[in-house]
């Protein structure tokens, strides 16, 4: 750190302001009273975020100091996510809003550029210095008389103003390229999908509609009622282990050996053999068992056994492609919470060509999966190199190395 620079603690350099507290009766459908929440500041952009508002009875009087100010800070001061705790938000305009008694208000004094403060509460020093005051309950709170303790670099103010102006620049094109690394992910998954649904949408001659129930020779599930579990056995696996390439052990349960052949008799997946997840966040994922490995499954996870006729590769891509998956997540939306049943996936109708052809078919989306994924990689890669990029940086300026 150069030699003209100071270290101050928070409590010296700012003001602070608790949020605004009301009943619950208070809160209503609209009114011109609003108060931004902690779910207002969007913890991947540090901005506050509009598209939620709360809204609370006129009569209720909010103080001028309740209000958010133009250049100060927002901040999250209690939440049920660590992720969430203590983020900030810099306020770039002048807005009619209060905040609530989850938020918290500070203002920098005179010899402190709140946008240089801004920066410096969304660097790691920062972000570690929260993470060691979570409580470790299930509601995190954040302490005014903690947050006062945070010690932050000041140098002189035009020296401030040049590392805000170096940060902004930097920052809107560490933006720009990271919106088209997005972008072009995007893209590269977007292709894929749309020639996997033109695959199945723009069928060519000799293409014939089956029913599931005609295409396989088994379709059931996995064991519904919760067996003994033992520390090590027979891997025993639920919607969590089913990914959608492949199915995942290193987070399995087990069950003897003795259960294990009792389950299997019913339900008894082979290398080949297609899964789908009926139940839960990932219902709809479907992959082909890329194992010889003997395991169980659990109830929220299906099993197909396709036919001679039939590759379980081309199976599985139909059953991802956005027109037959659509009918499958229509099917378990039905229901009160989404799941898809043994009864309803039966009579999916899917277009099939020969077993030949079915082959070529899958060659190809191999093929074009395997680009796509390369491509992905590539831009994810370049996601991670930007935050880490955006992370050095914020670490130089406030070392002074900038």
């Amino acid at each position: 750190m150069k030699g003209r620079w100071e270290v101050k603690k928070l409590g010296e350099a700012c003001e602070f302001q608790r949020g605004l507290t009301y009943a619950k009766v208070d809160e209503v459908e609209v009114s011109a009273n609003i108060v931004l929440r902690a779910t207002n500041i969007n913890l991947a952009t540090n901005r506050l975020d509009f598209s939620e508002l709360k809204y609370i009875n006129e009569n209720v009087i909010v103080p001028i100091s309740k209000k958010v100010k133009k250049h100060s800070l927002m901040i999250c001061t209690a939440s049920g996510s660590k992720s969430h705790l203590g983020k900030v938000a810099y306020i770039d305009g002048d807005y009619d809003y209060a905040f609530g008694g989850f938020m918290g208000m500070i203002t920098p004094k005179a010899n402190l550029v709140s946008k240089y403060l801004f920066h410096l509460m969304t660097s790691d020093a920062y972000k570690d210095f929260i993470s060691e005051l979570s409580d470790g309950s299930n509601i995190n709170n954040l302490k005014f008389d903690d947050l006062r303790n945070f010690e932050i670099p000041v140098p002189p103010l035009p020296e401030q103003q040049r590392i805000v102006a170096l940060l902004d620049e930097a920052f809107a094109a560490i933006a720009t390229a990271r919106a088209n690394a997005e972008k072009n992910l995007k893209n590269a998954r977007a292709l894929f999908d749309s020639y996997l649904n033109s695959v199945f949408t723009q069928r060519g001659d000799g293409w014939v509609e089956k029913s599931l129930e005609q295409i396989c020779s088994k379709i059931t599930d996995g064991e519904h009622i919760r067996p003994q579990m033992v520390a090590s056995g027979v891997p025993f696996l639920s919607a969590k282990d089913v990914l959608d390439d492949k199915i995942f052990f290193t987070d399995s349960l087990f069950v003897s050996e003795i259960d294990a052949v009792k389950f299997r008799k019913r339900c008894n997946p082979e290398q080949g053999d297609i899964l789908i997840v009926s139940r839960g966040a990932t219902v709809g994922r479907t992959c082909v068992v890329n194992t010889r490995e003997i395991f169980c499954l659990l109830g929220s996870v299906i099993l197909l056994k396709v036919g001679a006729n039939y590759s379980s590769h081309f199976i599985a891509y139909a059953l991802k492609s956005p027109a037959i998956r659509n009918q499958l997540m229509t099917v378990s939306e039905a229901t009160a919470q989404p799941a898809i049943y043994l009864r309803d996936i039966k009579p999916l109708w899917i277009g099939c060509p020969s077993l030949t052809e079915q082959k070529e078919i899958v060659e190809r989306l191999d093929s074009l999966r395997e680009e796509t994924q390369r491509l992905e990689a590539i831009y994810q890669k370049k996601l991670v190199a930007l935050d880490a990029l955006k992370k050095s940086i914020l670490h130089q300026a406030f070392m002074g190395e900038l």
